[in-house]
């Protein structure tokens, strides 16, 4: 074999190595989740996003909480039986309000027991799916974050604040718009969060962690640790069993684009 031949050869197998690896992983995962759901008698679906770069011009792209995992999500609760318990994996920092809320609203209609996992954070979208579930399980050092809503670059209670404490007559029109918008905003997840925490919290309770989670308090990255969470009222435990955090490694950062949500049996993408 000539030097040329050994050259296309080297390309060829270089080429091939992150291929033949994904699948690898990809198939530790499927094993995984397949003993894990025999062991705990679930239905393990999961959401995890990650930092991903564009496969020619490598920008990193941080991924959301979109309508296409909130479509598969729901897809996945439909193809399980509706008593059968579910064990939700969330390691995402957010994304559009109305694909959590289906998501969350989803669970909580389940008759079966729906568990959240979080084995390093679900911050805004993913806490709110979180506060649909019957139990929170987290990781010692995982996190969840405040749900205000957020207009733009701005919170929407601190718009709301600012209509109430300055001259009406000396803020711009526009401002004044987005106010009114984030005052609906605001009542509109209050209520939804009340709604989603009744099923399983007094309501007096639901009322309590829903003004505490959706009025500003806290910045919008605020990290809630499961002693705060607990502190608000949740029903938060940290005894993660260790197949979860040992299936989170099997979610390096990738080199390529992967599906977002996946569940034993089913490619969703």
């Amino acid at each position: 074999m000539d030097l040329l031949s050994l050259f296309w050869l080297f390309v060829m197998i270089s080429s091939l190595q992150p291929i033949i690896r994904q699948r690898l992983i990809e198939a530790a995962r499927q094993r995984l989740i397949a003993r894990i759901e025999e062991q705990r008698k679930s239905r393990l679906i999961l959401i995890v996003h990650r930092q991903e770069t564009m496969r020619l011009l490598g920008f990193p792209l941080v991924k959301y909480l979109t309508m296409e995992d909130s479509e598969d999500v729901l897809r996945a609760l439909e193809a399980t039986d509706d008593d059968r318990d579910i064990d939700l994996v969330l390691h995402t920092p957010g994304g559009l309000v109305i694909a959590a809320l289906q998501i969350a609203r989803a669970i909580q209609r389940r008759s079966g027991k729906t568990r959240v996992i979080v084995p390093h954070y679900a911050m805004s979208g993913g806490t709110l799916i979180a506060l649909a579930a019957d139990e929170i399980i987290m990781s010692k050092n995982a996190v969840l974050g405040p749900i205000d809503p957020q207009l733009g670059e701005f919170p929407a209670p601190s718009l709301v604040r600012l209509r109430q404490t300055k001259d009406v007559n000396r803020i711009e029109d526009r401002t004044l718009v987005l106010a009114d918008i984030a005052e609906k905003a605001l009542d509109q997840m209050r209520s939804a969060v009340t709604e989603l925490l009744e099923k399983n919290y007094p309501t007096d309770v639901a009322k309590q962690v829903a003004e505490r989670l959706t009025a500003g308090h806290w910045t919008h990255d605020y990290p809630i640790t499961p002693q705060v969470a607990r502190e608000l009222g949740l029903n938060v435990h940290t005894d993660i069993p260790k197949e979860f955090l040992q299936l989170m490694s099997l979610y390096p950062q990738p080199l390529r684009t992967q599906q977002s949500v996946e569940y034993l049996g089913a490619m969703l993408r």
